[in-house]
């Protein structure tokens, strides 16, 4: 195993010497855990304060030693804002976070370390200063008009389109608006705000020029894959099947270009309006998920049925595709962290995480999950810089912004939770290492069955491989409160013969009745 190094070796030769020592591994998102970094917190390399490319590939060793099979990086390429989701180049890195053979580097340490790379693709929108607004900006007879919607305000209140209801991804009532200074009465769509106009997928150049951009990261450069931002949004609701045929072309050109590489797609609404995007991104999020969980551990009892819910979304899901990946998360940059939703409780957070390793699907943390870092919106407070070590040792913590929620007061660091056997950070470690030893539990293709196991304070399931001809199946029972709870199987349950896991000591296996000392998860074969 190589370790990550300041020096700077020919990016060409690494890559090529990467790629042929990589481990043969399932394909992308079949099986592990994905990890969601935000590069300009994560870690600084260089002292400017701003997290960077260099900084990831240092922490590639803690990465793998965590479990982690995959990082999901947030957008890199160049945009005028912090968060870069207003790209201007599609085939570059923002300086502040590097240069492209710094990218190839990160990349190959990755693959030596059987760690895959997933980016943020931004293609719903671009931002006013890319290239093709700026030519479109100029007048409806310049070819890159057709690159944007545009519409006179006119035929805007004649459609009944000047205003649009604010949804959870974007609080924009205003969409259409007009470039200053210009000459003509259109006006451009901008679902998300002026500075990020929509593109028009109805103009086929368009969709090659985005083909191009992912033939480019996908076989130039040795991505393995992409999150696909506001994949709903591409066309409007009314229009939503155009969203599920371009998806599927998507997929084509994806899957042609680099057979095996991963999709995941941001896709917010009923699992029935879900379910078409299957054929053609691998995974969604399950939005849903994130807010049934944060209630089913905060009371502590499963009041909101999350298995009964699980298992008929996995099934609306299945209809359209059976090899569907569900996205699981309990937060991301766009959500409240976890750790305050849950009051920065570590037995909650503990029980929080015993469920998003141990449920059928992809599992993911979002950077400083493992940690219990703390953020509320606005966005900025969701995003703060991770805390590897206290202030006065810290030589890779960001410093672009102030933490208002994570700080050293408030969360232990990375550094001394290490340290800690009972950490969070350690029981997240042991959950994710069981879970990739454990043939069904690391199966994120593995099906979900309802078991007849019902007591309050419990949640209980069995995961059954996906494996053709596999009957290998695992059950799982968690005690969501404080207090011991034997549990009491039923004769469904009859097949189960060893405990293979658990969170804590105590729990015993014993004359078909389990044993859990509170907020424990038990594993059995």
């Amino acid at each position: 195993m190589t370790s990550a190094h300041n020096a700077q070796p020919d990016t060409n030769s690494v890559y090529s010497q990467a790629e042929r020592a990589r481990p043969q591994l399932s394909p992308v998102g079949q099986t592990g855990v994905h990890y969601e970094i935000f590069v300009r917190s994560f870690a600084d390399s260089n002292g400017d304060g701003i997290g960077d490319l260099n900084g990831v590939t240092s922490n590639l060793d803690y990465l793998k030693s965590l479990g982690v099979s995959a990082i999901w990086l947030m957008p890199i390429s160049p945009s005028p804002t912090s968060h870069k989701y207003d790209v201007t180049d599609y085939y570059g890195i923002d300086p502040e976070y590097g240069t492209l053979d710094d990218f190839k580097r990160l990349l190959a340490e990755a693959h030596q370390r059987g760690i895959a790379v997933i980016i943020d693709l931004v293609i719903h929108h671009t931002s006013i200063l890319h290239p093709w607004f700026k030519e479109a900006s100029k007048g409806p007879d310049n070819p890159y008009w057709n690159y944007y919607k545009w519409l006179r305000p006119d035929e805007i209140r004649a459609r009944k389109l000047a205003t649009r209801d604010i949804t959870a991804d974007s609080d924009e009532r205003n969409p259409w608006h007009a470039v200053r200074g210009a000459k003509y009465p259109e006006r451009y769509y901008g679902m998300f705000w002026s500075g990020m106009p929509d593109l028009n997928f109805d103009h086929r150049p368009v969709r090659e020029e985005v083909f191009k951009i992912v033939r480019y990261w996908l076989t130039e450069i040795g991505v393995d894959g992409f999150r696909l931002d506001a994949a709903r949004h591409l066309y409007r609701e009314s229009e939503e099947p155009k969203n599920h045929e371009f998806w599927e072309e998507f997929g084509r050109v994806v899957e042609t270009a680099k057979p095996g590489a991963f999709t995941i797609g941001e896709v917010w609404t009923r699992p029935q309006h879900i379910a078409p995007y299957f054929r053609g991104l691998k995974a969604t999020f399950n939005m849903d998920f994130r807010l049934m969980i944060e209630e089913v551990v905060r009371r502590e009892d499963d009041t909101e049925d999350l298995i009964e819910f699980l298992d008929f979304v996995h099934k609306t899901f299945a209809l359209v595709n059976p090899q569907f990946i569900d996205g699981l998360i309990l937060s991301n940059h766009d959500q409240n962290r976890i750790g305050s939703l849950l009051k920065g409780n570590l037995n909650h957070l503990k029980a929080a995480a015993n469920l998003l390793l141990t449920l059928p699907g992809l599992p993911y943390l979002y950077y400083g999950e493992e940690i219990g870092m703390l953020g509320m919106k606005p966005d900025e407070n969701i995003r703060e810089p991770f805390l590897w070590d206290i202030r006065a040792n810290d030589r890779q913590r960001t410093r672009w912004r102030r933490g208002q929620y994570s700080t050293s007061r408030t969360i232990r660091p990375l550094a001394a939770q290490q340290t800690d056997p009972n950490s969070l950070f350690n029981h997240y470690k042991r959950l994710i290492q069981f879970r990739n030893s454990h043939l069904v539990l690391n199966d994120n293709l593995s099906r979900l069955e309802p078991t007849g196991i019902r007591q309050n304070g419990v949640v209980a399931f069995t995961r059954r491989s996906s494996r053709a001809g596999s009957d290998q199946r695992a059950l799982v029972v968690h005690n969501l409160t404080g207090k011991p709870i034997e549990v009491v199987f039923s004769p469904d349950e009859d097949w189960c013969r060893q405990l293979v896991f658990s969170t804590t000591e105590g729990v015993s296996l014993a004359n078909g009745r389990l044993t859990l000392p509170g907020y424990s998860c038990a594993v059995l074969d």
